[in-house]
Order: C-alpha cells, then sequence, then structure tokens
C-alpha cells in the first residue's frame, strides 16, 4: 500500500490510466479483426473503410500514448498493404 501523499495519487492515476488503455486496445483489437476479415473477404471497399478506421484508431492511440509511435506506425503500413492488395 503506498505511504505518502504523492503515491496515493500515482496509484490512483495508474488505475485511470490502466483502465484507458485497456479500453483502447480492446478496441484496437476488435477492429483489426474486423479489418482482417473485410480483407480476406475480397471485397476492397469494405477492406479500404476498415483500413481507414483502424488507421485513424490507432493514430488516436498513439496520441495518447497508449501505442507506441513505430508501433503504430508498423501496424498502419501493413494495413495499407494489405488494403492495396485486394
Amino acid at each position: 500500500m503506498a505511504n505518502t501523499k504523492s503515491a496515493i495519487k500515482a496509484a490512483r492515476k495508474t488505475e485511470r490510466f490502466t483502465t484507458r488503455n485497456q479500453t483502447v486496445k480492446t478496441r484496437l483489437k476488435t477492429l483489426h479483426k474486423k479489418f482482417e476479415a473485410a480483407a480476406k473477404s475480397g471485397d476492397a471497399a469494405a477492406a479500404k473503410a476498415a483500413a481507414i478506421a483502424y488507421t485513424s484508431a490507432m493514430d488516436k492511440a498513439t496520441k495518447s500514448g497508449v501505442v507506441h509511435k513505430n508501433a503504430a506506425a508498423r501496424a498502419k503500413s501493413h494495413a495499407a498493404k494489405y488494403a492495396q492488395a485486394k
């Protein structure tokens, strides 16, 4: 258990950030699954729309510090590659 006032505040912040991070990561995983399903289905328009949604969510997660910028760039590149191939 935290003893000092600053440690108590830090523990509260950690709880808050953990909840936010978990929510954002879950959303990213869901969007990624939707993108992969659209890409495998062969529907180019659906794959492109799913890629755009996934890329946008990844940018927002990067901006808030949930995902590292290089990891986001890699994921976005991968999504663009598969969206263009279909």
